[in-house]
């Protein structure tokens, strides 16, 4: 098995069409339920968690069933080319539900069918990528998720202001098009590595809890930590900037799109430097660095943070919040991009799908905490957005103290040459 830059690239594009779903999801779908149906910021915490309910029931099985698959197309093909056009079907219909109940009609049908592929199209990573330089891998293939969600929030922003429908059709356009690429380019892996045990989740579960070092279990819970405090600021950043910094709808996601070109700009330098220096080093460097990021914008004025210093094609107007954003597109780099190779470097190849669906399981039940907690704290502070700036650097802390005790999942030795 050889390193390859261009099939990773265009592995990529699986990536790709996810993080176009859920940056448009995330940033349009609270606009709906707020002004669209009148839900409360509790009851919005509570809807933007029903994507990662789903998730947890079914991509931690799907990861495994999909190491024990054996097709003609392959172990993890046959889950994209069925979840992804009914995901793209679904997500086309979501802006044109005009009551409540069509509305979680085509949300839960998009939540369902995303499970049903996200972790299988994640899991080709590892597959055809040698141990060593699957941080390096793992930077390309988040490179090209971050494209996606610039592509969701900028393009989204500007498509949303046209008709507040069509940033969801580029959505569906674009997943069936990044299913097409990952179909005709990647061909897995002829040869599986087999394992005499294969255990199930919850076995596997079991194995982590009784690790003697306890590092899976530290790491599986610095993941939860880390993303509860980034998935709560997700889903609510854009009523964050319409009722803390008075900015619109649009403008909100502008903002996230210039964290996500920062994240996009330093996706394979983060790879590379989680190949060098450690990964465990680099991904706390990280966490320090975003819950610094995130405790300023708690404690500067909300006038300072919107005040315009220049505009700029495309990015629009890039006020002092944007500074604070493309770092944190930085450091948040430097903790994505290297977690995933930590965690499938835990056990042996052919159990990759099982642990990728772990890792799913801890990130999932995250992002069903995060946006719930911060829905009742905003709505227990009288509505009070900035108050999700505080409850995250919280959660960043705790993540770091965790990583202080993870003492292994560094690269394997292995001799390919790339």
């Amino acid at each position: 098995m050889k390193f390859r830059y261009g099939k990773i690239f265009l592995l990529g594009f699986g990536f790709f069409g996810v993080s176009v779903v859920w940056g448009v999801y995330n940033a349009f779908v609270p606009i709906f339920l707020s002004e669209k149906f009148n839900l409360a910021p509790a009851w919005i915490g509570f809807f933007m968690t029903l994507d990662n309910i789903a998730a947890l029931f079914i991509q931690p099985s799907v990861g495994a069933w999909s190491d024990r698959l054996r097709t003609k197309i392959g172990r993890r093909m046959p889950f994209i080319l069925i979840g992804a056009p009914i995901s793209a079907a679904a997500f086309g219909w979501i802006p044109l539900a005009s009551v409540l109940p069509l509305f979680v009609a085509g949300t839960s049908t998009l939540l369902l069918s995303m499970a049903l592929w996200r972790t299988p199209v994640v899991a080709l990573m590892p597959d055809i990528t040698p141990s060593k330089y699957r941080s390096q891998a793992n930077g390309i293939v988040n490179f090209m998720g971050g494209i996606g969600a610039i592509f969701s929030f900028l393009g989204g922003a500007a498509l949303y202001e046209m008709n507040p429908a069509y940033p969801f059709w580029m959505g569906s356009g674009l997943v069936l098009f990044s299913a097409l690429m990952v179909f005709f380019f990647i061909k897995e892996p002829k040869e599986y590595e087999e394992s005499e045990i294969q255990p199930g989740l919850l076995a596997s579960l079991r194995e982590v809890w009784a690790d003697n070092d306890k590092s899976a279990m530290r790491l599986f819970a610095a993941i939860l930590l880390w993303f509860v405090g980034y998935n709560a600021i997700e889903a609510f950043f854009t009523l964050y900037a319409k009722n803390h910094l008075g900015m619109t709808p649009a403008d909100g996601t502008r903002l996230l799109g210039h964290l996500s070109l920062f994240f996009v700009l330093s996706a394979l330098i983060a790879g590379f430097v989680g190949g060098k220096l450690g990964r465990r080093k680099t991904i706390m460097s990280g966490i320090f660095l975003l819950g610094g990021l995130l405790a300023s914008l708690y404690l500067l004025p909300s006038k300072l943070l919107a005040t315009v210093l220049t505009t700029v094609p495309v990015l629009g107007d890039v006020a002092v919040i944007s500074i604070f954003l493309m770092a944190a597109g930085v450091a948040w780099a430097l903790i994505n991009i290297n977690s995933l190779p930590m965690v499938v470097d835990m056990v042996d190849d052919a159990r990759i799908g099982t642990y990728t669906g772990l890792y799913y399981l801890f990130s999932t039940l995250a992002a069903i905490l995060g946006p719930n907690v911060n829905g009742w704290i905003i709505q227990l502070t009288d509505n009070n957005y900035n108050s999700i700036m505080f409850v995250a650097p919280t959660f960043m802390l705790l993540a770091f103290l965790m990583m202080l005790g993870v003492t292994r999942s560094e690269a394997k030795p292995d001799s390919v040459i790339m």
